[in-house]
C-alpha cells in the first residue's frame, strides 16, 4: 500500500475510534419501531454509485408513499443525479455551505439513517455523528460497532445493489433480485435523441462505450475500429463522454457499420439508447450499471480486480467479462472480446 493510501486508512480508522469512544454506545442489533415518515441515506460520490442506490429509493417510496427522503450528497455528480429523481424529497450537499447544510438536516429530525459505505469513511461517520436520527443503521465493521442501531452483515463480495436494498430487509419489506435491479431517473432529452430511437429500435444494434473514469479502464482507439472491422455485418452505435467526443465521430465515420448518433448530454440519454440494443460492450464503468438497469447484455473489459466485479459488476443480465492480467484494460487484445460478444450474440 503507497504511504499516502496508508496515513488517510490509518486516519479514518483512528477517527472512527474516537467517535466509538466519545458517542453514546448503540447496540448494533435493535429492532426498527415506530413510524417511519423520514430518512436521510449518506450516498456514495460516484454516478454508478448513485444508479446502483436507485432499487431502495424506489422500494421505499412503494412500500412509504409519504416518506420523505433526503439525500445527503458528497459530490457534485451525486446531488446532481438525485436532483433529478422525483422520488427524493430533498438533496443536501454535505461538502458545501456548512452552516446552511447544518441547519437543515439538524432541524429535520430523521426517524432513520442510512450508511451505504461498508468501510468506514470520515465524511460518512462524521455525517453519521452529526446526524440527528432516531434509529441508525450502517454495515458490519469493526470501525462501525457502537455507531449503528442496526449493523447489515453481508460477505463482502455481495453485490451493491443487493447490500443497498439490504435496509428494506431491516424494515420488514421483501425484496428479490429482480426489485434490486437499477433504474435511472428520467431527465431532459433532446429532440435528436427521441427522433433517434425508433431507428435504433428497428435496427436492435450492438453499443461500444468508450469511455471509462480512469486511464487504466480504457481500451485504445485502434482496437475499437478493429474490433468494429471484425463485425463488419452487424451494425454499432458508440457511445462515450463528453471528453471522448471526438473519438467516437472519428469511429463513426471510419466505419460503415457504425449509425451516427448525436453525443448524450446525460446518463438517462445514454440508458434509453441502451435499452434499445442486442448487447453493450463497455470497460467498467457506470454504464454496466445502465444495462443492467435495462435487462440488456454485457460484454466487459475489466481489470483484475476482484471486488470490481463481484460488488460493481453486471447486476441479473447475461454477461461475458474480459480481464486484463496486467493492470491496464488497453492490454486486452480484440480476438479475446469478440470470442466474448460472439457467446452472448448466439445465447
Amino acid at each position: 500500500m503507497k504511504p499516502r493510501k496508508k496515513k488517510k486508512r490509518q486516519f479514518r480508522q483512528a477517527f472512527a475510534g474516537l467517535l466509538q469512544r466519545l458517542l453514546p454506545a448503540r447496540s448494533g442489533s435493535a429492532t426498527f419501531s415506530g413510524p417511519l415518515n423520514s430518512i436521510a441515506i449518506l450516498a456514495q460520490e460516484k454516478l454508478g454509485d448513485c444508479v446502483l442506490l436507485t432499487p431502495l429509493i424506489r422500494n421505499l417510496r412503494r412500500a412509504f408513499p409519504d416518506l420523505r427522503i433526503h439525500i445527503i450528497a458528497f459530490s457534485r455528480a451525486s446531488a446532481g443525479f438525485f436532483m433529478n429523481d422525483p422520488e427524493v424529497t430533498a438533496v443536501h450537499m454535505a461538502k458545501k455551505k456548512p452552516l446552511r447544510y447544518l441547519r437543515a438536516v439538524r432541524s429535520a429530525r430523521f426517524d432513520l439513517l442510512f450508511n451505504t459505505k461498508d468501510h468506514p469513511s470520515t465524511h460518512f461517520l462524521l455525517q453519521t455523528a452529526i446526524i440527528p436520527a432516531r434509529f441508525k443503521v450502517g454495515h458490519a465493521n469493526p470501525f462501525h460497532e457502537g455507531l449503528y442501531d442496526w449493523l447489515i452483515d453481508m460477505e463482502y463480495h455481495s453485490h451493491m445493489a443487493l447490500k443497498n436494498c439490504a435496509l428494506l430487509k431491516v424494515l420488514g419489506i421483501p425484496a428479490g433480485v429482480g426489485d434490486c435491479r437499477p433504474s435511472l431517473p428520467a431527465m431532459p432529452v433532446s429532440e435528436e435523441v427521441k427522433q433517434l430511437l425508433p431507428r435504433l429500435k428497428s435496427a436492435k444494434p450492438i453499443g461500444i462505450n468508450i469511455s471509462a473514469g480512469q486511464p487504466n479502464r480504457l481500451w485504445t482507439e485502434p482496437k475499437w475500429k478493429t474490433l468494429l472491422d471484425r463485425f463488419a455485418g452487424e451494425r454499432f452505435v458508440v457511445l462515450s463522454g463528453p471528453g471522448d467526443t471526438e473519438a467516437k465521430r472519428r469511429l463513426e465515420a471510419a466505419c460503415p457499420n457504425v449509425i451516427a448518433t448525436p453525443p448524450t448530454r446525460n446518463l438517462y440519454e445514454a440508458s434509453l439508447i441502451v435499452a434499445t440494443l442486442r448487447l453493450l460492450v463497455t470497460p467498467d464503468t457506470s454504464m454496466v450499471h445502465v444495462a443492467s438497469g435495462a435487462g440488456i447484455p454485457i460484454a466487459g473489459l475489466y481489470r483484475e480486480a476482484p471486488q470490481d466485479i463481484s460488488r460493481f459488476g453486471p447486476y441479473a443480465v447475461p454477461y461475458e467479462l474480459v480481464i486484463s492480467t496486467t493492470g491496464q484494460v488497453s492490454d486486452i487484445e480484440p480476438e479475446a472480446l469478440a470470442t466474448a460478444m460472439n457467446k452472448l450474440l448466439v445465447a
